[in-house]
């Protein structure tokens, strides 16, 4: 196994992305405490919350007040942004580390952002802009990039003018989400390759799977054999795509790092303690969690 990695970098979105979709309310004191758990575990970033407007996802509404709770630590926990209005809040509380959520399809930016495929590009940038020149680092989200439930198959060139765009606006890393989970190995792959050819590296390359066909793992390791240090990833596998039915959600944390610790790669996570943590955040949330190596350890 030397051509893989000898660490890797989890990027764990559970507080996020995970619980955004969450029909329930979870109180603001469980969100403090997961993040504070998930930490103490070892993950060495967290995604804290977003500044998005409570009526598109309630869940969230209470950002301020979470990351007033965190104290200094929720200043280093990046922040989603969807525009300059997302940015003054991250900005009063002091944020130092934001992220922007683009598409590399013309339906999804029109759905998710009311702005077509080119207009997303005039809306980001003066937030890219505007963070930068107050020192935080950006990070680039962009969806899409293998399926979409409207377009279908995505095309490869598309992805990377619109990820190279987005990244070019100043960001330090792009994120390739697979948001209805429809990627297989030799697509991410094929994809990787094509960002390196367009002057992208790996180090600015992170790659965010969906487990609804199963291949979440499996594109991890694709994308490991590729050379990307960076894995977004769900802690108990928490969260769903809403365009895909049979969405599972994202990849689970503890599932990918199951196989990285066996293929004896240091994530400088501890196991044990991110299961305890999915165990209790599943008894939040009223439900088992889906993640297989947390029902192996835990019993669901």
């Amino acid at each position: 196994m030397s051509e893989l990695p000898e660490r890797v970098t989890i990027y764990e979105v559970g507080p996020r992305d995970g619980l955004q979709n969450e029909d329930g309310i979870v109180p603001v004191e469980a969100k403090a405490e997961f993040i504070q758990r998930l930490l103490a575990a070892g993950l060495p970033v967290v995604e804290a919350t977003s500044f998005v407007h409570p009526k598109w996802v309630p869940q969230l509404a209470d950002a301020g007040e979470l990351l007033e709770r965190l104290g200094e630590t929720g200043k280093d926990l990046p922040v989603l942004v969807p525009n300059e209005r997302g940015l003054d809040r991250a900005l009063e509380l002091g944020c130092r580390h934001i992220a922007i959520f683009g598409s590399a399809t013309e339906t999804f930016a029109q759905r998710n952002l009311n702005r077509s495929l080119d207009e997303q590009f005039a809306m980001f940038e003066p937030t890219v802009t505007r963070a930068r020149d107050a020192g935080l680092d950006v990070r680039a989200y962009v969806s899409m990039c293998f399926g979409d439930p409207w377009e279908g198959v995505v095309p490869i060139p598309q992805v990377v003018e619109v990820g190279k765009r987005l990244f070019d606006l100043g960001a330090s890393q792009l994120s390739l989400g697979d948001t209805i989970g429809v990627g297989t190995a030799g697509h991410v792959r094929d994809l990787l390759a094509a960002f390196n050819a367009a002057g992208l590296s790996n180090d600015a390359l992170a790659v965010h799977f969906h487990d609804t066909y199963g291949q979440a793992l499996a594109n991890a390791y694709a994308a490991l054999q590729h050379g990307i240090t960076t894995f977004d990833a769900s802690a108990g596998g928490l969260g769903g795509c809403p365009y895909a039915e049979s969405a599972t959600g994202n990849l689970a944390t503890e599932d990918l790092v199951w196989m990285l610790h066996g293929l004896g790669i240091d994530t400088g996570v501890d196991l044990g303690s991110l299961v305890a943590t999915s165990r209790w955040m599943a008894d939040v949330l009223g439900r088992p969690s889906p993640s297989r190596v947390v029902q192996a350890l835990a019993g669901g």
